[in-house]
């Protein structure tokens, strides 16, 4: 998409601290991290979420996102790693091309991945996963 800003960094018309790079994928830091080391990996094939992605072509992205978290651990001797990928707004998705961001952790860092656990009976589990089995 020419005014994907996504688009212009993956295949280099906007630069870029390149990480990684392949016919397929652009590997970036990301210019607002959550911590020092925070990279973005970007398909240079235009799709804006999880939905719109050839299937092929996200195991590919998740398979690098396994290279290069072990990239990152090592880099910044982290203590975590968390793998990101975020569809629609609801979800935080800001920039509407399909990114997986790579985050190093600390334990007493500030970044904020968390969620309050809810406390489901049973019967509520059961249903939903009825629900979304018969939509498999």
């Amino acid at each position: 998409m020419e005014d994907c800003i996504f688009c212009k960094i993956a295949n280099g018309t906007i630069g870029s601290n390149t990480v990684y790079e392949d016919e397929d994928f652009r590997a970036i830091m990301d210019i607002a991290p959550a911590a020092m080391g925070h990279v973005i990996i970007l398909p240079k094939a235009h799709a804006a979420n999880v939905f719109e992605i050839d299937e092929e072509l996200y195991g590919k992205g998740m398979k690098l996102a396994k290279k290069l978290a072990a990239a990152v651990k090592q880099a910044t001797g982290c203590e975590g790693i968390n793998v990101l990928q975020n569809n629609g707004t609801a979800a935080g998705q800001t920039v509407f091309h399909l990114h997986i961001h790579i985050v190093p952790r600390y334990d007493e860092d500030t970044v904020n991945v968390k969620w309050k656990p809810m406390s489901p009976a049973a019967e509520e589990l059961a249903a939903m996963c009825e629900k979304i089995r018969n939509e498999i």
